[in-house]
């Protein structure tokens, strides 16, 4: 490796998210605070289906802004101002989210429009500046302005449901543009392979401290008893669980394997997996909230049984998927052992699924002592690897 590439290799090391992007955080725990309380009215198959049809765009809204921010952040005036109106967007997202489907469908609409043209600006400002960007600026360019003039287009049509096919075509836009370009954006402006994972991470840690939120506040003024209260204690360390091997194994493997090896497609799966991570856990915090005030005396409802079980399960899935992705530069001992954490996942997941499409009859209390064990496992299996954590240190 030469002195540049070092150089490269220590600056990215030591990048972090800036001040900014913490502040636009913000906005986004309200919008996912928003979804999770949909969810909490209505968790319904069909509730289910509409809260990740809404994710979907908020998902796109906050992780557009984080990748161009990874590739170009300038930190100048022109995008402190548009980072401001994004935030803005992204407040009426949040304004329009509890009848996103309704209602106020077109002004969701609108909303999310308005953010994905704020970043076409921002590209447009990065590919008028910066010469050897213009090839992959001018893609995203094409595409997102496409998706987002879908977008657009869906608040003024008289009919529901051709607003939401063109929410799906306008959505699939932006799923897709990235994936056309993958190649093309590794090569002349790569991801940070620290800023990235930090900035996903960042993400995950909204969805999970609005799980342990929504448990707090949807419990407040209820009734408590021995059994409400294991079954709150026993399901927030179902998150904490989640959180512990989740944010041991993080790194930036999978985006130097598509850097440095041309793996693009380990990268595409590492990325775009996140997806159902973010939605379990931002679910598992509405169902751990219904099984702590459901009647500890009888068994729970089916819906509740599907959504708590479901969403760990989805969780520890994922989990499987992201340990299989993290094998830029590992031994094969390292790669091994990552193929026995995912194994250990998947097997995890599959038995908790074993429960609801059985429709076992569990006790509130019963079940979330089964989830919690089943999750506390996990952290048993990572601390043979990790054995940092079994020695005290200042």
């Amino acid at each position: 490796m030469n002195e540049s590439n070092r150089e490269e290799r220590k600056e990215e090391k030591e990048r972090h998210a800036t001040w900014l992007e913490l502040f636009y955080d913000l906005v986004f725990v309200v919008v996912v605070s928003q979804l999770s309380q949909n969810l909490n009215h209505d968790i319904s198959l069909s509730g289910l289906l509409s809260f990740i049809a809404l994710f979907i765009p908020v998902w796109l809204a906050w992780i557009g802004a984080t990748f161009f921010a990874t590739r170009f952040d300038t930190d100048d005036l022109g995008h402190r101002i548009l980072t401001l109106l994004q935030m803005m967007a992204a407040a009426a997202m949040a304004v329009n989210v509890p009848d996103a489907l309704g209602k106020t469908s077109a002004g969701f609409a609108l909303s999310y429009a308005a953010i994905r043209f704020i970043l076409v600006i921002e590209y447009f400002r990065v590919g008028r500046h910066i010469s050897s960007a213009r090839p992959l600026t001018k893609r995203y360019l094409i595409g997102f302005t496409s998706a987002a003039v879908i977008w657009t287009v869906s608040a003024f049509v008289p009919s529901t449901s051709l607003r939401f096919i063109l929410w799906g075509i306008g959505s699939a836009i932006d799923f897709g543009t990235p994936l056309l370009v993958g190649r093309l954006a590794i090569k002349s402006a790569p991801p940070n392979i620290s800023h990235l994972p930090e900035r996903i991470g960042l993400f995950v840690i909204i969805v999970l401290g609005e799980s342990i939120l929504g448990v707090v506040m949807g419990l407040a003024g209820h009734e408590w008893n021995i059994y409400s209260t294991l079954s709150v204690g026993l399901g927030l360390s179902i998150p904490f669980s989640l959180w512990w091997i989740y944010f041991d194994n993080v790194d930036g493997s999978a985006i130097r394997a598509a850097r440095e090896k041309g793996r693009i497609g380990i990268y595409i799966a590492w990325l775009y997996i996140h997806f159902p991570l973010v939605v379990g856990l931002t679910a598992i915090g509405v169902g751990i909230k219904h099984v702590a005030s459901s009647n500890q005396q009888i068994a729970l409802p089916f819906s509740e049984l599907w959504l708590i079980c479901g969403s760990v399960s989805t969780c520890l899935l994922v989990q499987s998927i992201l340990h299989l992705t993290a094998v830029g530069g590992d031994s094969d001992s390292e790669y091994k052992t990552r193929r026995t954490w995912a194994i250990y996942r998947i097997i995890s997941g599959v038995v908790i699924l074993v429960i609801p499409i059985f429709g076992v009859r569990l006790l509130p209390v019963v079940l979330m002592f089964i989830l919690a064990v089943v999750c506390a496992f996990q952290i048993i299996l990572d601390l043979r690897h990790h054995p940092q954590h079994r020695i005290f240190k200042l």
